[in-house]
């Protein structure tokens, strides 16, 4: 496709496009969506370029649409990128079909008042533990995200067919959010999508490790289960959500 010059860029989503997992010099994330605004941004003389990260961690899709899409819009960037419904696909008991409904519902009212929108798909969960029993589901929801793109005409950062993040190396010590590698492959796949250059192949092979014993596998494993897993369900049965006391990182259009 043809590269669009886009002047502004809103973020929208949860803790996938807030960054956690990927903490930057001060402490603050600097995830897939930072790193994609300063590849636009490059694009502009210095400062010119405006960007905002609205993306909660721990939202569910009905309070991204509530507290995200009108601010999104208010601001009316030339680009949004919108990823949203993985913590309800997750649930126990959600519907993918349902989630997608109201995805779709959300994606008809962005795009009536954006240029673009970017949607985003899900991971392909099956080398993750206890998640790669929800693959069913989430590729469900994934065939939905992608239906709508192509409905509304929005650009698809598809996450499922990225073969580079079913690397371990990707993903933070607990395994639920991307490393700083892994926010970075994105961020080059999502400006492949909006027909950008990039500096790297985001799918380029890691370097190869040595091979582990199954016994160490299999302890490492049952280590990040009771450190992360275990209590990432606990506060999933609970209907807590780990980003009620959160603000937006960066709520206003600013430059870069």
């Amino acid at each position: 496709m043809t590269p669009a010059v886009f002047a502004s860029y809103v973020a929208i989503g949860d803790s996938f496009t807030e960054g956690v997992g990927d903490p930057g010099p001060d402490g603050a994330f600097v995830g897939w969506a930072d790193r994609l605004a300063v590849l636009l941004a490059d694009r502009h003389p210095e400062h010119s370029f405006r960007y905002a990260n609205l993306a909660v961690r721990g939202k569910l899709l009905d309070q991204i649409v509530e507290d995200q899409v009108p601010r999104a819009k208010a601001l009316a960037p030339e680009l949004i990128t919108f990823c949203a419904g993985g913590n309800d696909i997750i649930r126990p008991g959600t519907d993918p079909d349902d989630v997608a409904e109201r995805f779709e519902r959300a994606v008809a009212d962005l795009t009536s008042s954006v240029g673009t929108v970017v949607v985003t798909t899900g991971f392909d969960t099956r080398n993750v533990p206890v998640l790669r029993h929800l693959r069913g589901k989430i590729a469900t929801y994934t065939a939905h995200v992608r239906a709508i793109a192509d409905r509304y005409e929005c650009p698809v950062l598809d996450l499922w067919s990225l073969r580079s993040v079913q690397d371990r190396r990707a993903w933070d010590h607990d395994r639920l959010h991307l490393s700083p590698e892994g926010h970075t492959r994105v961020a080059l796949r999502a400006a492949q999508v909006l027909g950008l250059d990039v500096p790297a192949d985001p799918d380029q092979p890691w370097p190869e490790l040595p091979p582990r014993r199954a016994l160490e596998v299999r302890r490492d494993d049952i280590q990040w289960a009771r450190e992360y897993l275990v209590p990432w369900i606990g506060r999933r049965l609970r209907g807590e959500s780990s980003g009620d006391h959160v603000a937006a990182k960066r709520p206003d259009l600013l430059p870069l």
